[in-house]
């Protein structure tokens, strides 16, 4: 019997372009992505027996094939031809769920990772993230993690520089946005600006934080439904008008965050944000 306990950290979208749709029916996307501290805790534990069992602090969540972390211990198990005999995945969230910030995708990534170090399978990151696109189109970065450049559909990841150290603020309103919905919105709308993503990359290579900050940008935000995008830009202005360098949404949303380069200045615009959005946090770059 081995055990082992990990952590999954959220991502943030420091840009996101969609570019168009295509032939396969997926979207081509051109995102740059950013760990941060808040984090999902993962024990794994291996014993005699076979199948896997999951479960989490949150009873809603699938805890069979349908649970991303136990599709991609079953995928690993194919892929790299092992038996782990029974596998006991037991999940602690703390990334809130639907939010636009990966967690499930960075649970998968967290077995894959586990897994290779319970089994000492010595399988590179880089391969671990190949088996990872399998699962999910964010896995793969959740796998590599830190700051890195996403293409495709998510799935081919090139690591950056990496973003200076700063605070984040984050805060998840308390409202639903449908992935396929956005998606659909925005084939049928012409965008009207897009990231500056050479500018982005750019500030991060000559590790330029204000830089990054002022690049922040999300073209989900444009067809957002009216009243989400309202809430939207309210939390933004708050976060800004409380010392956020840039404030952007992440992913599909709704979760909108802000980066900070002083600590202090960091808690006093989380306890401004909190009233308005109880599901907020404050943690740090990776």
């Amino acid at each position: 019997m081995s055990t082992l306990t990990l952590e999954a950290p959220a991502k943030l979208n420091l840009t996101l372009d969609v570019l168009g749709k295509r032939d396969d029916g997926y979207h081509e996307m051109r995102m740059v992505m950013q760990s941060v501290s808040l984090a999902d805790t993962l024990t794994l534990e291996t014993a005699p027996g076979e199948g896997v069992a999951l479960s989490t602090n949150l009873g809603f969540l699938p805890v069979d094939g349908r649970n991303l972390a136990a599709a991609a211990a079953l995928r690993l198990q194919e892929a790299a031809g092992v038996d782990f005999g029974r596998l006991v995945i037991a999940i602690d969230k703390k990334v809130p769920v639907c939010a636009g910030m990966a967690g499930g995708s960075s649970d998968a990534a967290a077995v894959l990772r586990g897994l290779n170090t319970l089994l000492k399978l010595d399988i590179s990151p880089e391969k671990l993230a190949q088996i990872g696109a399998g699962v999910g189109s964010d896995v793969p970065y959740c796998v590599l993690g830190g700051t890195a450049l996403a293409e495709g559909r998510g799935e081919v990841v090139t690591p950056l520089p990496a973003l200076p150290r700063c605070w984040v603020v984050i805060a998840k309103p308390g409202f639903p946005v449908s992935t396929p919905e956005l998606f659909a919105r925005l084939d049928g709308k012409r965008l009207r600006c897009h990231p500056d993503t050479a500018g982005m990359l750019a500030a991060l290579e000559s590790g330029d934080l204000p830089g990054v900050a002022h690049r922040l940008f999300n073209v989900f935000e444009d067809v957002l439904p009216g009243h989400r995008r309202d809430r939207v830009d309210e939390l933004k202005q708050v976060l800004l008008h409380n010392g956020a360098m840039g404030a952007s949404m992440t992913g599909t949303g709704p979760t909108v965050f802000g980066l900070f380069d002083r600590e202090e200045v960091a808690r006093a615009a989380h306890e401004a944000v909190r009233p308005l959005c109880p599901d907020s946090f404050l943690a740090q770059t990776l």
